[in-house]
């Protein structure tokens, strides 16, 4: 058995719900499971926030498309608040994992029952027939755990005790710096967010608080306003946790500081609303994503960070700590150095178990001379679906193009865009040139966690309306080719690919650029066929068959059009 996945929560979009509610069906691939365990407890002045964002740096692809467990001593999940928890769950999604959980312990079950006893009280809301102390009484009963014994594809240590506050970006979630190194910088900012369902809940709206009423010891008790030029924006998570941090205080200290208050919903955080970055602005954020555009400006540059760091930054005008983080004695050597959070190890357990294994298969084969004949087996292909799809290689050298590069946020609500309109706004925040660069048939390759970030099905519906009929990657997030499979849009792991091209043309680098390579996916033999430019080396490799139960969504159009055929089936 291998590691549980207990209550898992995976994404589902538009299509899948619909199938869902319509049919009762849905499909899903199940993935391998890593298990992370936390070492040591956090230190003062550190927190989920800086767990999370320093874990997306120091693995930026050891969870793609993996479920994560996290494990640890009691002592170590102690230190683990329960809003910590639920913020370095949320951003497991931009370390590119398919779901994440913590275990079932005291720590959460003492959160169910504030949160069982909070809606017995306020008997006007509906939530209190959402969790009751039966409720918590049958969970905790017998509660989850993984099997013993239970096998991982890869086990990841990190030692929370070396970890400092932490930094995202510029840009980009893999980027992950500890805010010291960023610090002597002086990096001017000139907005700050504490917004999102990530980290504005009242216990990150008191940390920001903090920073501000700690200075005012310093300023006869009088709040201090924010730095000249410097917006802080605060949006709390929900409006029960707005009356919370006002009944507590802390939304007025901020208030009084001068931040400007959004309603409790999605806004900046998705690019939408009041206070987005413009050009050339630089911003912080206790947020979830930093990509480019996602903001506001592809001009913009965009960090995220922990709350009480965006309320120091907005105090000060820089990116900049309140001062609550102290230099470990242990960890401050040329070794470890300052905040890394090292020692870090991997274990690929089961990735060692699955070598042996191919190895073994292979020698079996060479000894029954089985292998040509594995090599010429033909994949069932439906009615509807191409043997064959050929075209020109466009390649945009890039790794973790995420989904607001392929189409950004600003439109994802826009109900009148066209099928034209999106073709013209595709890739536009990744390469505004991409629209006069491609042309119809051209198949698209990209580097490593292709389509990461959000769930929106548009990213693959945009290149689709480029007439785009493949997109090939050394790998992808789960997510984007799920919405390629619902929309009618296949997608193509070849690492190899991505290195020769990269190779090929290392010189005078650029965003998006036509190869005269052209690429043959003979999907009844699994083998791409890729020839090189005119004169160029022609080659082949083997790729995963494809399975009947996709062919089957595309053949039909999509998602949308096999509910139709399954509904009209049942009639």
């Amino acid at each position: 058995m291998y590691g549980a996945l207990g209550s898992l929560g995976v994404a589902l979009v538009r299509s899948d719900a619909a199938g869902i509610f319509a049919t009762g069906k849905s499909w899903f691939q199940c993935p391998p499971v890593v298990q992370v365990n936390l070492l040591g407890t956090l230190p003062p002045g550190v927190r989920g926030k800086d767990v999370i964002i320093a874990l997306c740096g120091l693995f930026p692809l050891d969870v793609l498309n993996h479920s994560v467990e996290f494990m640890g001593s009691e002592e170590t999940m102690t230190s683990i608040s329960m809003d910590d928890r639920l913020t370095i769950s949320n951003m497991s999604t931009e370390w590119s994992a398919t779901s994440a959980m913590f275990p079932m312990d005291a720590i959460l079950e003492r959160w169910l029952r504030y949160k069982a006893t909070e809606a017995a009280m306020l008997e006007d809301r509906t939530t209190r027939q959402r969790i009751t102390h039966e409720m918590v009484d049958e969970l905790f009963s017998n509660p989850l755990r993984s099997d013993p014994g239970a096998h991982y594809a890869k086990k990841l240590y990190l030692d929370l005790s070396t970890l400092s506050p932490y930094i995202s970006g510029p840009n980009s979630v893999k980027i992950s710096t500890p805010l010291h190194d960023l610090a002597t910088k002086n990096i001017k900012i000139d907005k700050g967010y504490i917004v999102s369902c990530t980290n504005s809940r009242s216990s990150d709206l008191k940390a920001a608080a903090k920073v501000f009423q700690a200075a005012a010891e310093s300023n006869g008790g009088r709040i201090p306003k924010i730095a000249d030029g410097v917006k802080l924006y605060i949006a709390a998570a929900s409006a029960r946790e707005q009356a919370i941090a006002e009944d507590e205080g802390n939304w007025q200290t901020l208030v009084e500081a001068g931040a400007t208050v959004l309603p409790p919903s999605c806004g900046p955080c998705i690019g939408l609303g009041t206070g987005l970055l413009e050009d050339g602005e630089t911003g912080v954020s206790a947020s979830n994503r930093n990509f480019k555009g996602r903001l506001g400006s592809r001009l913009a540059h965009a960090y995220l960070s922990s709350p009480e760091v965006v309320a120091a930054s907005a105090l000060n005008g820089v990116l900049s700590g309140p001062g609550v983080y102290e230099v470990s004695e242990t960890y401050t050597g040329v070794e470890y150095g300052y905040g890394t959070g090292k020692p870090v190890t991997i274990e690929n357990e089961l990735g060692n178990a699955l070598e042996q294994l191919e190895s073994l298969i292979d020698r079996v084969q060479t000894t029954a001379g089985i292998g040509d004949d594995a090599a010429q087996a033909v994949t069932k292909i439906l009615p509807g679906f191409p043997a064959k799809i050929s075209g020109e290689i466009v390649f945009a050298d890039a790794d973790n193009l995420d989904t607001d590069n392929i189409y950004a946020g600003k439109f994802t609500y826009q109900d009148d865009m066209t099928t034209a309109d999106m073709a013209k706004v595709c890739m536009e925040n990744y390469d505004p040139e991409f629209r006069s660069i491609t042309k119809p048939n051209d198949i698209l390759v990209s580097g490593f966690n292709f389509g990461c970030g959000s769930s929106r099905e548009q990213s693959a519906t945009a290149l689709l309306a480029r007439e785009i009929p493949l997109v090939v990657a050394g790998s992808f997030s789960n997510i984007f080719v799920r919405n390629g499979v619902n929309n009618a849009l296949p997608c193509l792991e070849v690492p190899r690919l991505v290195e020769r091209l990269r190779t090929s043309f290392s010189e005078n680098k650029v965003s998006t650029r036509r190869t005269g390579w052209t690429l043959t996916w003979d999907i009844a033999r699994s083998i791409i066929e890729v020839q090189e430019g005119e004169n160029g080396e022609r080659w082949e490799e083997k790729v995963g068959e494809f399975p009947e139960n996709l062919q089957e969504i595309i053949a039909r159009g999509g998602l949308a059009g096999w509910i139709k055929h399954e509904l009209a089936k049942a009639a």
